[in-house]
């Protein structure tokens, strides 16, 4: 198969909160050498910058740390450069921004949907709500209060802005083919 070498390649990680993107995109920044974007990094700058307190000042930090991402994501397309962008992307809100930045700086795009069962999900959240590593401004302990398992979404649709999908199991991390996943992306990147 043929691809068109002037278009940039991106490396898009997406999923439900708690699936694993940030340790799945942490490792695969690493291990391919390329800038590594991700919501929940640019939110706790904000955290700690302007400060937190409830779940209401998390969400509006959110929203601004989305926007932060689009424009950081855009200066390293602009530049040319290939990079790892993470979120827990929504296909109806993030598909539109991530189409206009294609048109504006060409792009492929390799695509990782992580998805795994509510019970693994519930658990994990649970946890990373308990632990010290966690930022406190996520306000975690808060939201994991009214939820249950079976009110969980535990897999995203896939963002509608073409190239390739790898739609990713994480229920068990130590199941996951790190190895096939590198070549798969070393891949894609050799023919973009």
């Amino acid at each position: 198969m043929s691809h068109d070498m002037s278009l940039i390649p991106l490396i898009i990680i997406s999923g439900p909160p708690g699936s694993g993107k940030t340790t799945l995109g942490r490792w695969l920044a690493e291990e391919l050498r390329l800038p590594f974007l991700y919501k929940d990094g640019l939110k706790e700058i904000l955290y700690d910058t302007l400060g937190w307190s409830d779940r209401e000042r998390s969400m509006k930090l959110g929203v601004a740390s989305i926007s932060l991402l689009y424009y950081t994501l855009e200066v390293e397309l602009k530049a040319g450069n290939a990079c790892v962008v993470e979120s827990n992307f929504l296909t109806e809100y993030a598909t539109p921004p991530l189409l206009e930045l294609k048109q504006r700086y060409p792009f492929r795009v390799f695509q990782i949907q992580c998805y795994t069962d509510n019970e693994a999900l519930f658990q994990r959240l649970q946890a990373r709500a308990a632990s010290a590593k966690r930022h406190p401004g996520h306000g975690e302990a808060g939201i994991l209060a009214d939820l249950t398992p079976a009110r969980l979404v535990s897999r995203y649709e896939p963002l509608e802005i073409g190239g390739e999908l790898l739609c990713l199991d994480t229920t068990d991390f130590a199941q996951v083919d790190y190895a096939r996943i590198s070549a798969q992306v070393h891949l894609f990147l050799e023919t973009s």
